[in-house]
This record gives structure tokens, sequence and C-alpha cells, in this order.
């Protein structure tokens, strides 16, 4: 996959390398909260079963590296890795479909140490509307439309039965938001320009069991 940039001249990543980004972050911000002051590639492959040349090339990309025969700092690692994945930036988003799940996303207030706050969700059932749920008001989805031109939120996560996947990213799109984080098993379509996440439990679930039954035989 060839790397762009876009227009703030910021190095666009190959997705494979996006994704383990996040991993990296996560071990080195437990060796931060242990006071470790430096780590290596060699030891990040151990732990996270990532050859250490492809961690020292995926690290590469944001422009961080190691000392020789001493490895990354670990603060300044964590800190490069949040600037770069915006873990460190405020992203409000609203979730569309009020459900388990979506109710699950709304109580999960882990989401805010990676940057995430959920100010809002959107729902059709007259049970839940005027309602909280994890301390987050939920509106009916007929105001998106009018909340959004007041408070401007850039990500919508869709958590709707699927026949509704499509009209929900339709709703959004039209409010303004231009990114939406998709946990529905439909592939929505969208204009170019729009950011689409999918994020579908049911297809691990396929791989699980898949691979199980692999195993099995």
């Amino acid at each position: 996959m060839n790397m762009t940039k876009n227009n703030e001249n910021r190095t666009i990543l190959p997705e494979p390398t996006i994704r383990r980004l996040p991993w990296y972050l996560s071990y080195v911000r437990m060796l931060d909260n242990m006071n470790v002051a430096y780590v290596s590639s060699t030891q990040i492959s151990k732990e996270l079963n990532v050859q250490s040349s492809q961690i020292a090339k995926d690290l590469s990309f944001l422009n961080i590296r190691g000392k020789t025969r001493i490895g990354y700092e670990v603060h300044s690692l964590m800190t490069g890795l949040e600037d770069f994945l915006g873990f460190n930036r405020h992203h409000d988003a609203v979730v569309i479909g009020t459900g388990s799940l979506g109710t699950a996303l709304m109580q999960d207030h882990g989401l805010e140490h990676y940057g995430l706050n959920i100010v809002a969700g959107f729902d059709v059932r007259g049970d839940v509307i005027g309602q909280q749920l994890g301390g987050v008001p939920v509106f009916d989805i007929a105001e998106l439309s009018t909340w959004q031109q007041e408070h401007n939120v850039s990500i919508a996560i869709l958590t709707v039965p699927v026949e509704s996947a499509q009209e929900a990213a339709d709703l959004a799109i039209a409010s303004g938001m231009t990114a939406l984080w998709n946990f529905t098993p439909y592939r929505i379509k969208a204009p170019k320009g729009i950011v689409i996440a999918n994020t579908s439990i049911y297809a691990h679930l396929a791989i699980i069991y898949n691979r199980m039954q692999e195993h099995e035989q």
C-alpha cells in the first residue's frame, strides 16, 4: 500500500500499521506507570508477538527512533503515540441506537482515556428518549439535525439494527457529521470525504468459530 499525505502534510499510514500502534501504546503506558525508563523493540516484540523489525518500521513512520543498545524512551514513546493517534485530543461523539450495545458504549467511560467523549444518544424508542444512560442524555432521532446545529459533533457511532444502518448513516451525514463508527454488520455507503470504520462483532465471532472448528478437526 502506498502512503500519501493529507492537506496538513501528515503521513497517512497503512491500515495494518495503524491497527498495531494502539497495541504499542497500551504496553508502553503500562511501562510508564511502572516507571520504566527505556524499552527495546525486542522487548515489545516478545510481549506483543510482533516482529521487532516491524515495530521499528511502524514507529519510524512517526519519526520515532530508539537509541542504539538502549531502546526507546518510554514516556516520549507514549506521548508520541498518543499525539499521533489523537488519543490526547478531545473528540465528541453521539451514539445512534441506544440498545444494549449502544448503552454499553455510553457507559464505558474508559473511552475518555482515548480521547472519545460520548455526549448524547439518539433513538426512536419512547421509553428511553428523555432518559440518561451512563450519565448521557438520550434524544429523539428526529431532533438530530437541530441538535447538531448547536453542538457540531463530528463522530456518530452506529449501533442500530442492521435494517436501519444506512438510514442512520444518512441522517448523521445530512446533519453534518463527517465520521461514522459502524458497529452493524451492514456495509454502509457514504459520499467521498466521510470517514467510516466498521467494527462488526459478528465478523469476529465468525473468525473465532471458524478457527475453533479447524482445531477440532
